[in-house]
């Protein structure tokens, strides 16, 4: 599959911000056992709502995508395929961020730290995979609202401004 510009402007705008993100735990350093399970008690709450929250977005932009997609086939310049694959690029990428944020949800929803037969020495273990989870996760969504940026800019100057020859228009000679 090719990507468009767009969406490797996006994937750079989530690769940078991942690697942003997940430098926070490099600056750490590392755990013991007995300090990662104190950290995940007390970021549990916090996790479980960045999870939360990053499924109602996802879940909200997936909605909006049918919103565009009525404006896009109800505007008098005719689009090409490529504007309506990117929004099914837009659109995959979404339902796999939506998908992450629950099944995290309901990782991060197990009472790891109140169980017995957890070895001690695997809880700095849990503690950088909840943390890679919920920066991929909050990467992803950012690569979402870039690519939905791009789209709506696109389709502010083809609608909205009426600009004719955009690259994402047929030309009707």
């Amino acid at each position: 599959m090719k990507l468009s510009v767009y969406t490797k402007r996006a994937l750079l705008g989530g690769v940078l911000s991942l690697l942003i993100i997940t430098s926070g735990s490099l600056i750490l350093g590392s755990l013991s056992g007995y300090e990662a399970k104190v950290l995940i008690k007390n970021s549990i709450a916090g996790l479980n709502t960045l999870c939360n929250t990053i499924a109602l977005a996802s879940a909200t932009i997936l909605a909006l995508l049918l919103t565009l997609l009525s404006l896009s086939s109800g505007t008098n310049s005719k689009l090409k395929k490529d504007h309506y694959q990117h929004v099914l690029v837009i659109a995959k990428v979404d339902t796999a961020v939506f998908i992450g944020a629950v099944m995290g949800f309901l990782l991060f929803n197990l009472p790891i730290t109140e169980s017995e037969n957890v070895p001690s020495n695997w809880y700095s273990s849990i503690y950088y995979i909840s943390l890679g989870l919920s920066s991929i996760l909050s990467a992803s969504l950012i690569v979402v609202v870039l690519m939905l940026y791009n789209t709506v800019v696109n389709i502010i100057k083809i609608v909205g401004l009426g600009q004719k020859d955009h690259p994402l228009t047929i030309d009707e000679e």
